[in-house]
C-alpha cells in the first residue's frame, strides 16, 4: 500500500506539472492581452532608471496596445523593487526595471534578498550612461589633476547617488588612484547633483541624465566622465583615463528583468519591443540629449553581461569597503 501511495502522489505530482506547462504556454500565448503589465521602478521619480521606464512604457503601450504602468517602488537601493518582482507570478504582466545596482547591492548588503544570476530572467539591457564629475563653478579646479591636488591641500565633499551606487564606486576608486581623501556625501539619484549646484558639496559624482542640464546651464563645470570613450552628449569633457588614470569604465545601466521561470516566449518578444522601442528615432534622440546611449542586444547577450558585471562590482564593493547596513 505504502508503495502505491507513492506512486499515486508521483502521478499527483507529474499532472500538477504538467497543467503548470500548459498554463505557462497558454498565458505565453495570450500574453499581453489578459491585463496591464507593471513595470515595477527600483527608483524614484527624476532618477535616470524612472526616465527609461517611462520611456519605455509609452512606447511599448503604443505597438501592442495594452496598458504599461511604471510604478516606482524606490528604497534598499533598489532592492525592495527587485524582491516584489522575485516574488511576482512569472507571466510576464510585472516586470522589474532596475539599475546597475542590481549588480552591485549582492555585495553591497547583507542580505539583498535575492541572487543576481539566477532569481531573474535577463530580459534586455537597456541605455547605459558614463558616470561624470562636475564642481561648483566656485571651485577653481577646471581638471582632474587641479582637482585631486586641491583635495590634497583643503577638505573637500562630493555627493553621490548613493552608498553603492557606481557613481559612489567610481569616486572611492578614483580617491585610491589618487591617494586623497574626499568625503562622501550620499544623495538620492535625482538630488545628487543639485548638491554641487547649490555648494553644499564642492563635487558631484553622478550619472550624465540629470547632471548634463546642469552643466549646459553652466550651473556645474565638469571635469571628467567615467566611460572609456568620451561621451556624445558632452565631447568636450575628457575622461577619467585621459587624465592620468587608467582601467575606468563604469557605467550607469538602466536593465529590464522578469521573474525566474518566465516563458521564453514573454522574454523575447518583450526584448524585441524593447529593441525596437530604444531604436526609434524620437527615442535615440530623447536619450541622447540625457547622455544616454543604447545598443540592440538579446537576452543571452545581456545574461553574459550579467556575469561579467556582477563580480567586476563585487570587487568594487570590496576595495571601498562600502557597506549598505
Amino acid at each position: 500500500r505504502g508503495s502505491e501511495r507513492e506512486e499515486e502522489k508521483m502521478k499527483t505530482g507529474f499532472a500538477g506539472f504538467l497543467i503548470l506547462c500548459f498554463s505557462l504556454v497558454a498565458n505565453a500565448q495570450e500574453w499581453p492581452r489578459q491585463k496591464p503589465i507593471q513595470f515595477i521602478v527600483g527608483f524614484g521619480p527624476g532618477a535616470t532608471t524612472d526616465t527609461v521606464a517611462r520611456i519605455a512604457a509609452q512606447k511599448l503601450q503604443e505597438a501592442l496596445g495594452q496598458t504599461f504602468v511604471a510604478e516606482n517602488r524606490p528604497g534598499a537601493g533598489g532592492n525592495i523593487a527587485t524582491q516584489q518582482v522575485k516574488r511576482a507570478a512569472p507571466d510576464g504582466y510585472t516586470i522589474l526595471v532596475t539599475s546597475v545596482a542590481y549588480a552591485v547591492n549582492p555585495s553591497l548588503y547583507a542580505n539583498a534578498g535575492y541572487d543576481a544570476l539566477t532569481d531573474f530572467a535577463p530580459v534586455a539591457l537597456g541605455p547605459s550612461t558614463p558616470n561624470i564629475i562636475t564642481v561648483n563653478p566656485a571651485v577653481p579646479a577646471k581638471n582632474l589633476a587641479e582637482l585631486m591636488e586641491l583635495a590634497r591641500k583643503q577638505p573637500l565633499s562630493y555627493a553621490s547617488s548613493g552608498i553603492g551606487t557606481t557613481t559612489h564606486l567610481s569616486m572611492e576608486r578614483l580617491k585610491i588612484a589618487a591617494k586623497v581623501d574626499i568625503t562622501h556625501v550620499p544623495y538620492q539619484p535625482a538630488q545628487a547633483v543639485g548638491a554641487a549646484v547649490g555648494g553644499h558639496t564642492q563635487i558631484s559624482s553622478t550619472s550624465m541624465p540629470p547632471a548634463v542640464p546642469q552643466v549646459k546651464a553652466g550651473r556645474v563645470r565638469a571635469i571628467a566622465v567615467t566611460s572609456a570613450q568620451r561621451s556624445p552628449a558632452l565631447p568636450e569633457v575628457p575622461t577619467v583615463n585621459e587624465q592620468g588614470y587608467s582601467g575606468f569604465d563604469d557605467l550607469t545601466w538602466v536593465g529590464f528583468f522578469a521573474p525566474a521561470g518566465t516563458p521564453p516566449e514573454i522574454v523575447n518578444r518583450l526584448n524585441a519591443e524593447l529593441n525596437r522601442a530604444f531604436a526609434a528615432p524620437d527615442v535615440r534622440d530623447k536619450l541622447a540629449a540625457l547622455g544616454l546611449e543604447s545598443r540592440q542586444n538579446s537576452p543571452a547577450d545581456f545574461a553574459a553581461f550579467l556575469r561579467v558585471e556582477v563580480p567586476k562590482w563585487s570587487k568594487a564593493v570590496k576595495d571601498s569597503g562600502a557597506k549598505a547596513d
